[in-house]
């Protein structure tokens, strides 16, 4: 008997939609790359992408434990001499908090193609509107 492995028409890909508020952001992290890595999947393989959609909303409203919200620094390097640019996590949650979350759950996913690809299908928004309603997304709960 052979190893099934799934050809790349057979692939279903659902929607989810997360509600980030009073989310910790890291756990709300860990649950979204799972869901677009597809590791939930039954027929995940690790060298396709199994994935499905997820749209995260009120991604404003995300939290963080102890200390970080007041220590954590987001660095970015504008690839000139003395380009090093560093934001504190307050300053970039009051004017990108989609940046925030996109960084979070890209970070756990894999640094190639693969990885890309995967993130590619995850969409964050500030506020509760999105306009994926007529993918008709299901909730996804995460654990507190």
């Amino acid at each position: 008997m052979s190893t099934y492995i799934p050809s790349a028409h057979e692939i279903e890909r659902k929607w989810f939609v997360v509600d980030a508020s009073g989310k910790t952001l890291g756990r709300l992290a860990t649950e979204a790359a799972s869901v677009l890595s597809g590791k939930r999947n039954p027929r995940y393989v690790p060298f396709m992408d199994m994935g499905d959609h997820v749209v995260v909303i009120n991604a404003e409203k995300v939290r963080l434990t102890g200390l970080k919200s007041q220590k954590k620094v987001y660095r970015r390097y504008t690839g000139f001499l003395g380009g090093l640019r560093e934001e504190s996590f307050a300053r970039l949650l009051e004017r990108k908090p989609e940046k925030i979350v996109e960084e979070a759950i890209k970070g756990m996913l894999p640094k190639t193609k693969l990885g890309r690809k995967m993130a590619s299908k995850l969409n964050v928004y500030r506020g509760d509107k999105h306009p994926h309603a007529a993918q008709k997304p299901v909730a996804l709960e995460i654990n507190a």
